[in-house]
C-alpha cells in the first residue's frame, strides 16, 4: 500500500506545479488518483446506463486537460479538486453535445427540463441543459455556481467545499440552499408550471 503523504505535501506539489515543475505535476497524479477516481464516479453516476465514458477515462482526460491548459492554480488538495470538477463536468457537457448531435433531429427536447440538481439520479440528458443553468447562476454569484459544481460534480464534502472556497461550513449549506432555489426556478419556470396545470 502507497504511504500516505504528510499533511502539505500535495500542497507543496501544487505549488511547485503552478510554477511549471514537470517533475511535481509527474508525482502529483498518483497521490490525487484515487480521489480523483471517487469524483469521476460520482459525476458518472448521473449518467444514463451505457455511458460510453468509464471513471478511469474521465480521470485521465480531466487530468489532461488540466495539466495540458498551463500551469495549475491551486492552492491546496481541495481547491485542486474543485479545478478537476469542472475540467470533468466540461468534459462530460461536451461528450453530451456530442451525443446529442448524433442523435436524428439533433436530440432536440420540447419538453421542460426535469432535473432536481441536488438529485444523484439525475437524467444524463440533462447535463448539458444544467450546465447552462449553471452558466447563467455563474452571472448572477460564481460562488454559488462553484457550490454547485463542487458538490453535484466531484461530490465534495459541505467541509471540503468550504476549505476550497475559504468560506464557513454554514456558508456552504446557505449557498447551497440559495443555489438550488435558484435552480429550480430557473429549469421550473412558473409559466411552464401554469400551462402544465389543467385547472
Amino acid at each position: 500500500m502507497a504511504d500516505v503523504p504528510a499533511p502539505g505535501y500535495i500542497t507543496g506539489l501544487l505549488a511547485r506545479a503552478d510554477g511549471g515543475d514537470n517533475a511535481a505535476i509527474e508525482e502529483l497524479f498518483p497521490l490525487v488518483y484515487g480521489q480523483l477516481r471517487l469524483a469521476a464516479e460520482y459525476a458518472l453516476r448521473r449518467e444514463a446506463t451505457g455511458h460510453t465514458l468509464q471513471a478511469t477515462a474521465l480521470v485521465h482526460e480531466a487530468y489532461l486537460k488540466l495539466v495540458g491548459s498551463g500551469p495549475i492554480p491551486a492552492r491546496n488538495r481541495a481547491h485542486f479538486l474543485g479545478i478537476a470538477a469542472r475540467a470533468m463536468r466540461q468534459i462530460l457537457v461536451d461528450h453530451a453535445r456530442r451525443r446529442r448531435a448524433g442523435k436524428r433531429g439533433g436530440g432536440v427536447r420540447a419538453a421542460t427540463l426535469d432535473i432536481d440538481p441536488a438529485d444523484p439520479a439525475a437524467p444524463a440528458d440533462d447535463v448539458i441543459a444544467l450546465d447552462d443553468a449553471l452558466d447563467r447562476l455563474s452571472a448572477v454569484s460564481d460562488r454559488l455556481r462553484r457550490v454547485v459544481e463542487l458538490r453535484f460534480f466531484a461530490g465534495l464534502s459541505e467541509e471540503e467545499i468550504a476549505e476550497t472556497l475559504g468560506v464557513t461550513t454554514r456558508t456552504v449549506q446557505r449557498d447551497w440552499a440559495k443555489a438550488r432555489a435558484w435552480l429550480y426556478r430557473e429549469m421550473y419556470p412558473a409559466d411552464d408550471r401554469e400551462a402544465d396545470d389543467p385547472t
